[in-house]
């Protein structure tokens, strides 16, 4: 069977059984493409079940000389071994060529963040006198106050609010489901969107009646949309930041943590699987770190 047939089979697998978010399956699969397509059109053409180690290294290879950076080629590697271990588990293959590979060394890459004073200024650049102000206001509160990622903002439902606990409802990746507290400032501005604003519009599609965040056209929101809104406040507002809609939960975490909260309950609200992931979202200051150990340590508490 050619590249395209195995690979069409890893997505189904992937989306099936393993239940992965429509964009975790698209990065795997697109970085799967990518390694089928080198081994088509070389002077040997080689398939899935010709590959050997060393053929590997030959696209990594590539990929360097490519100037791909080692954090893209560490995920291309995890794509790979996924895809081979997907290539085992049906028996298409007799051995995994792919188990020894070894991601090239990245480090711990801290994505950008914005102060408290920068969150400020730019919920301050918002025009409210707008029907849509009120509603970009809801969805830069929700974003900060509940550190959601863009997918999960996008497909939060109004039935998924829980009011009078103040949780909120959320499936994230691999399709987990998990409770995130809502605070009073992101609570009271997602109910005068729902409330004063997005009741009276004039029309919702049936499929998105109970989506929270809705365009003019009666649509759910969109991604691109998010990051459009996202983009234009920072302009406004003169921070000169590369900032995205996933900065805003950058910031939750970090500010989370600054302020004193638990690892583990950080962990629990953006919903990591490992506390490692979670570690990578917090900027932990050696005086930080020392007044942790000096507050928490039993041996410091003797003397």
């Amino acid at each position: 069977m050619s590249w395209n047939t195995y690979i069409k089979s890893y997505q189904n697998y992937l989306t099936i059984e393993k239940s992965l978010s429509p964009n975790s399956v698209d990065a795997y699969v697109r970085d799967v493409k990518k390694l089928g397509l080198f081994f088509t059109n070389l002077k040997n053409p080689k398939t899935v079940s010709t590959i050997k180690y060393e053929d590997f290294q030959s696209f990594l290879s590539f990929l360097h000389d490519q100037k791909i950076k080692a954090r893209s080629q560490s995920r291309m590697i995890s794509s790979i071994k996924s895809f081979y271990k997907f290539l085992m588990l049906e028996k298409i293959i007799p051995s995994n060529p792919s188990e020894l590979l070894e991601s090239p060394k990245t480090g711990k890459k801290l994505p950008e963040f914005l102060t408290i004073d920068e969150v400020n200024q730019l919920v301050e650049q918002i025009d409210r006198s707008k029907p849509e102000g009120e509603r970009n206001l809801a969805i830069i509160e929700v974003l900060y106050g509940c550190g959601l990622r863009v997918s999960e903002l996008i497909e939060l439902k109004i039935s998924e609010i829980h009011w009078n606990e103040g949780f909120i409802r959320i499936i994230g990746k691999g399709n987990k489901e998990r409770l995130v507290p809502l605070g009073k400032t992101a609570s009271k501005h997602l109910k005068i969107y729902i409330n004063e604003i997005r009741i009276h519009l004039n029309k919702i599609n049936d499929s998105y009646i109970d989506h929270v965040f809705i365009n003019k056209n009666g649509d759910k929101i969109s991604r691109v949309m998010i990051f459009k809104i996202v983009k234009s406040l920072t302009k406004k507002a003169g921070i000169n930041k590369n900032i995205s809609p996933h900065t805003l939960r950058h910031s939750f975490a970090t500010h989370l943590v600054e302020g004193g909260a638990d690892l583990r309950a950080v962990q629990e609200m953006l919903g990591h699987q490992s506390i490692t992931t979670t570690e990578i979202y917090t900027h932990l200051d050696r005086s930080y770190l020392r007044q942790t150990i000096i507050d928490h340590h039993p041996l410091e508490k003797r003397s």
